[in-house]
């Protein structure tokens, strides 16, 4: 089988000639892992690692964005942000909260929100042409990503008292978030010519212990945006990936009535979260990506719990296909190089 081939076969819930596996790193793992293997280029990496899925992207190509002496920058949302450096690496974090000092709906609106032809879509085709023997995915745990991705305008605890009491400014900033990425995500899948085989987005529903909304203000809250995505990409022939951390077991029916066709992470720490179970109960419904521990495993197990722990995911969540292999968030910074190899050489070999 083609690595596209695996990989749509397994997302038919039938057994593939093995389990597909799919790529997560931060850019220090990234900088390791072509080091590792002699190479400047990511695509280099992903082929050695035999990795089944292609992300492609549209460029930003709108206006400059700003910066500062301190290392601050703007991105495309508007908000500002900065490398803050950590014991093994650095992340991008939010340093100013400009949407918090919004008074009303109408300021929102006359905010700098990013424009759909702010991105340039032009290359999709040609990217669908280079991997047409991979698994094509456009999008993002950040397409779509209504609660981070606006939290990190106006601020945490803000936006959760706006969802507690459905405040109309801090909604509104999640309506003009959505109709970016849903607008952006369309002229995608048009440009691809149904070529992208999955439409990733995201939204943070759950934490460690439980969802961080209510399933009911959920469902009228988030529901009907999810729902429209999923259209969107079963629309253009597409899988719809929704990327949720932490504890969503109790809405997994509502994800399913959306039309959530893959569900991304799966951490198996979090409460209600272990794989096997998810996949007892759901696993005919809707298909799974991540799974492989970045809490425990990945970072603090030996080569031989990593081994395990990957044949344990293909042998219960990967029966009767229905699994994508990957880690359960974004391979860190002290991850052992040995512990990704030898995930990799597991999916490989069994």
């Amino acid at each position: 089988m083609t690595s596209r081939e695996r990989v749509l076969t397994a997302l038919s819930h039938r057994t593939p000639d093995r389990t597909p596996g799919d790529y997560l790193g931060t850019p220090e793992v990234d900088d390791k892992l072509k080091k590792h293997f002699h190479t400047d280029s990511l695509d280099v990496v992903l082929e050695k690692l035999k990795v089944d899925l292609r992300v492609i992207d549209a460029p930003y190509i709108g206006p400059a964005l700003k910066t500062w002496p301190d290392g601050r920058f703007e991105n495309i949302w508007g908000q500002i942000r900065k490398l803050i450096k950590n014991e093994a690496g650095s992340y991008s974090e939010a340093v100013e909260f400009p949407y918090a000092a919004f008074k009303s709906v109408e300021e929102v609106r006359k905010f700098r929100w990013p424009k759909a032809e702010w991105f340039d879509y032009s290359q999709l085709a040609a990217d669908c042409d280079k991997h047409d023997t991979y698994a094509i995915v456009f999008g993002a745990p950040g397409n779509m990503d209504l609660i981070n991705g606006t939290a990190f305008g106006r601020g945490v605890e803000q936006v959760i008292f706006d969802i507690a009491l459905e405040d109309p400014i801090g909604l509104a900033c999640m309506d003009m978030r959505f109709t970016c990425c849903h607008e952006r995500s369309e002229i995608a899948l048009q440009a691809a010519g149904g070529r992208i085989d999955i439409l990733w987005i995201g939204d943070d529903y759950g934490t460690q212990n439980g969802l961080l909304v209510g399933p009911a203000a959920w469902r009228k809250l988030f529901f009907p945006k999810l729902k429209a995505m999923c259209e969107l990409g079963h629309k253009y022939g597409a899988k719809v990936m929704l990327h949720s951390c932490g504890s969503t077991r109790k809405i997994w029916p509502q994800l399913i009535e959306a039309g959530v066709d893959i569900y991304d992470t799966v951490q198996p720490e979090a409460a209600e979260m272990d794989p096997a179970g998810l996949k007892a109960e759901f696993g005919g419904k809707i298909c799974f990506h991540g799974t492989i521990s970045t809490q425990k495993t990945l970072p603090f197990g030996k080569v031989e719990d990593v081994i395990d722990e990957v044949k344990e995911r293909i042998r219960t969540v990967g029966r009767d296909g229905g699994l994508i292999v990957a880690p359960a968030h974004n391979f860190q910074p002290d991850t052992p190089i040995e512990n990704i190899l030898a995930l990799y050489d597991t999916i490989r070999n069994v």
